[in-house]
Parts: C-alpha cells; structure tokens; sequence
C-alpha cells in the first residue's frame, strides 16, 4: 500500500513538475557545473508543525516539503536516498538545515517516504527539477 501511495504522489508531483517546467522562467542552477548536490538529509516534523517558515508560509510535517540553505523558495527537488533508492519530490519552503554537513532538511512525510525516519539522517542525492519564474 505505502508503494503505491509513494508511486501516486511521484506522479502527480512529476505532472506538476512538467506544467511549472513549460513556464518560460529562469533556471536554477546549484553551485558547481551540475544540478544535483550529495550529502546528508535529517528531517524535522513535530516540534516544528504549525510554525511559521522562513518563506513565512505555516510548515505542515505531512507535506512534502524541504528547508535548504540556498535554493529558492519554491523550487522542487527529486530527493533520493542513497541507502535504498528511494526517491519522493518536495518543494523548498524553509531555510536550513543549520547542522554542519547536512544538505537538506525534510519533512516528516518525505522523510517517511524515503525510510529515513527510524535513522533521522540518511545519505541523499538533490536533483533540481524545475524553474523559478
């Protein structure tokens, strides 16, 4: 069942994706020659939920969404655990994370989707997806 709740949410996120990529917008492009970024995700949820976020929107644990330190608000991300594979898509709607060598900090349910949240942390690979109009 949780397979394809994570294949539904992939889709409709992946149809979300291809309508905001057919926007004539600028491209966001991470540091260095390439548009993914590895490193170590943590998640944040409870003690969080319902506060405001630094894109002043009121952060939801079982959204998908991400706190990253540098790419735009709104921007999606494919984000994909090195462990097991496991990829889910969210939207950048924070900043952070603040703890030193990790690249991102996702929600509850990405984290859960990604099988992440017994180890709190997990390797990852963020790939860019969209454009930021």
């Amino acid at each position: 069942m949780q397979a394809k709740l994570h294949s539904f949410i992939t889709r409709i996120l992946g149809a979300a994706f291809l309508i905001m990529s057919l926007q004539s917008c600028t491209r966001i492009e991470l540091p260095g020659p390439t548009r993914f970024q590895t490193g170590e995700a943590s998640w944040y949820g409870n003690k969080f939920h319902g506060k405001t976020t630094s894109s002043q929107e009121i952060f939801n644990m079982y959204e998908l969404t991400a706190a990253h330190l540098t790419l735009p608000f709104n921007t999606l991300v494919m984000v994909t655990n090195l462990d097991n594979g496991k990829s889910v898509i969210v939207r950048i709607n924070d900043r952070g994370p603040f703890v030193k060598d990790r690249i991102i900090d996702l929600s509850y349910a990405a984290a859960k989707l990604l099988d992440m949240i017994n180890t709190g942390v997990a390797p990852v690979q963020i790939d860019v997806l969209n454009r930021v109009c």
